[in-house]
């Protein structure tokens, strides 16, 4: 059985990789991934696991079905949920899919929905949870997501550091309180 302690991030990297260049480092939303490492250097009391660091890397320029395909399944299998970082430029690659598929449709891992681009009153009316139009265009730009998001808990918040440690300590939004 997997130790399921871990914080799998999902973004959109472009495709095909060039193993040439700086890959994922380059793409947008990794800069926001990578703000959540910091933090936790920064204050070890910040609740994130970084699942990507329980693998051996990859290259950008590894095999899909050899070695980047089980290398995600393995570190989902080690996490307790999914944070997605959902953008303007996100897109549904083949990676973001596989990693929604399988971390939603098998493992049925909660999701943190995370907004780099949204300010807190431009996502949801708490009232309602009446969803605003700004967030409900993003979700068209990965189907995948708009279709599976509500098999498992799902959370919505904007790129607030004390908001996103709210969310990733609340049990709600863990795999173990799917059981």
């Amino acid at each position: 059985m997997n130790y399921r302690n871990g914080n799998y991030s999902a973004f959109y990297v472009s495709e095909p990789f060039d193993e040439y260049s700086l890959g994922a480092r380059q793409a947008h939303d990794f800069c926001y991934y990578s703000l959540l490492g910091a933090w936790k250097k920064k204050d070890s009391n910040f609740p994130f696991i970084d699942s990507h660091n329980k693998t051996y890397s990859v290259r950008d320029g590894s095999d899909w079905e050899g070695t980047l395909k089980p290398r995600l399944h393995k570190r989902l299998m080690n996490s307790k949920n999914i944070i997605l970082f959902l953008s303007s430029i996100t897109k549904e690659s083949r990676a973001l899919r596989e990693e929604l598929q399988y971390g939603i449709g098998v493992l049925r891992l909660p999701v943190i929905v995370v907004y780099p681009e949204l300010e807190n009153t431009n996502i949801v009316d708490s009232s309602r949870r009446d969803f605003s139009s700004s967030v409900k265009r993003l979700w068209d730009n990965l189907p995948i997501f708009k279709k599976m998001m509500n098999a498992v808990p799902t959370i919505h918040v904007p790129f607030k550091k004390d908001l996103i440690a709210r969310a990733l300590s609340d049990e709600e939004f863990t795999v173990q309180s799917e059981s």
